[in-house]
C-alpha cells in the first residue's frame, strides 16, 4: 500500500518555500534601493549583458512581455536602464544600462553579501544547492518535453536537456 502524500513529503513544496523565502528574503534587503526582487534580478541579467534584446531578456528571465514591458518601463522611469529601437530593425529593442544603473550594482552586491551571510550556511552549501536547484530545472524541462530556457553555461557548453 502506498503512503499518504504529506505535503511536506513533497520536492515541488519545498522549491516552492525555498523560492518564497528567497523572494522575501531579497524583497526586504531591496526596498531600501527601491528595486523589487524582479527589478533585481533584472538588473543583475544586464549587469551580464548590457544592451540585451527585451525578447533576450525575457527568455532569461523567464519573463513574457505582459510582464517584462512595464517592469522595463519602471526601470526606465527610475533612471536605470534606457530602451533603444534598432535603427535597421524598428521591432527589435534593446535595453541598456544608465550610469545609475551602473553605479548601484555595488549596492546591489552588499545586499547579496548581507543575505548570504545570514544563511547560516557554508559557500559549499549554497553552491551545493544552486548546482542541486540547476539540476533540478533542466530535469523538469526533459520530463515535461519543454526546452530548457537558460542560456548556456560559462564555458558555452548548453545545460543538460537545452532545447529539447
Amino acid at each position: 500500500m502506498e503512503p499518504e502524500p504529506r505535503l511536506d513529503d513533497e520536492l515541488c513544496f519545498a522549491l516552492y518555500s525555498a523560492s518564497r523565502a528567497a523572494t522575501n528574503a531579497y524583497r526586504d534587503a531591496l526596498a531600501d534601493l527601491g528595486l523589487t526582487y524582479t527589478q533585481f534580478v533584472t538588473m543583475l541579467a544586464l549587469w551580464e549583458d548590457d544592451g540585451a534584446t527585451v525578447s533576450a531578456l525575457g527568455t532569461r528571465l523567464h519573463l513574457d512581455s505582459g510582464t517584462l514591458s512595464p517592469l522595463l518601463r519602471r526601470l526606465a522611469d527610475t533612471g536605470l536602464v534606457e530602451r533603444r529601437r534598432d535603427t535597421a530593425d524598428e521591432r527589435r529593442v534593446t535595453v541598456h544600462l544608465t550610469p545609475r544603473g551602473h553605479e548601484i550594482r555595488s549596492d546591489v552586491a552588499q545586499v547579496q553579501h548581507r543575505l548570504h551571510a545570514s544563511l547560516d550556511m557554508t559557500p559549499d552549501e549554497v553552491s551545493t544547492l544552486r548546482s542541486l536547484a540547476h539540476r533540478f530545472c533542466d530535469a523538469a524541462a526533459r520530463a515535461t518535453r519543454t526546452p530548457d530556457r537558460r542560456p548556456a553555461r560559462d564555458d558555452g557548453t548548453p545545460h543538460q536537456g537545452a532545447g529539447r
